[in-house]
């Protein structure tokens, strides 16, 4: 496998390389970086690159690994028995499948996607263990055994909310997406936008990258936000000379809201500007 960039998705060496050695290995690729990197969209374009499905199972805080490979409805037995359905002898028809389940049974090699693994409690990771080492698991109310015909390629994300632990990291091939450099964001950039004035591009990535270079944020601005910011400055025809006045004014960015997701770090913006001013 030879996974890359294409004319619409821009990958790192590195990445490129991560993905490559995990599917090379069979084994799940640990995505960790800061939210907005595109660590989703990396299992949408691989899907898209080895023209399979893609099954997205994204994780809540209430999930158990349990859904993952399948649910027993039995409310809605105990209804149909009330109600004197024929269904009610056969317990496979209130068996619904889960992501992994039907990954196991794809006719062709499948992406599968484990969203946000952080958000879920401290258990379910190691509760995932047997399944992905085994790629197999027992369904106890039909007493059958689920086993994958091939492995799918397995991308798990996390945004470091929570530690995962050492047991589930062993069984992964890690990787950590670094925040692009300006080169980098410029090939991104020209995927989305590829008219964009270099004047407007090259002044919107200068303070773009001042902002993220302001101590104490609580969060800061990532890719998509950048595209969303580059999007409105578009729409509202704002161009490279408005930024630079505005950015002189020792004001908020034009349509900073694209930008800041806290109050906190408009305040400690405006609390910077200040201290730049004296």
């Amino acid at each position: 496998m030879d996974f890359s960039s294409s004319s619409q998705y821009v990958v790192s060496q590195e990445l490129a390389t991560a993905v490559n050695a995990a599917v090379t290995l069979e084994k799940p690729l640990l995505l960790k970086g800061e939210p907005g990197t595109g660590k989703t969209r990396l299992a949408e374009e691989l899907a898209n690159a080895l023209d399979t499905e893609l099954l997205q199972w994204s994780i809540k805080s209430t999930t158990k690994a349990q859904q993952g490979l399948y649910e027993y409805d039995a409310v809605s037995r105990l209804r149909d028995s009330q109600l004197g359905s024929e269904k009610v002898h056969e317990i496979s028809n209130y068996i619904r499948p889960g992501k992994l389940w039907q990954a196991f049974t794809a006719e062709k090699r499948p992406v599968l996607l484990i969203d946000e693994i952080d958000k879920a409690d401290v258990e379910f990771p190691n509760d995932l263990l047997h399944e992905l080492d085994q790629m197999a698991f027992h369904v106890y109310e039909t007493g059958e055994q689920i086993k994958a015909e091939q492995r799918p390629i397995v991308l798990i994300t996390s945004n470091n909310e929570k530690a995962l632990p050492d047991a589930f990291l062993r069984r992964c091939f890690f990787h950590y997406i670094q925040f692009p450099d300006s080169d980098t964001l410029k090939a991104i950039v020209d995927v989305h936008f590829p008219d964009l004035h270099r004047d407007l591009l090259d002044t919107a990535l200068a303070l773009f990258f001042e902002l993220r270079d302001v101590p104490g944020l609580k969060k800061k601005p990532s890719t998509s936000e950048l595209l969303d910011w580059l999007r409105l400055l578009l729409v509202e025809d704002i161009d490279a000379n408005e930024l630079r006045k505005s950015r002189e004014q020792g004001g908020l960015l034009p349509l900073s809201g694209a930008l800041l997701k806290h109050e906190q770090d408009v305040e400690r913006l405006a609390e910077y500007a200040r201290i730049q001013r004296r």
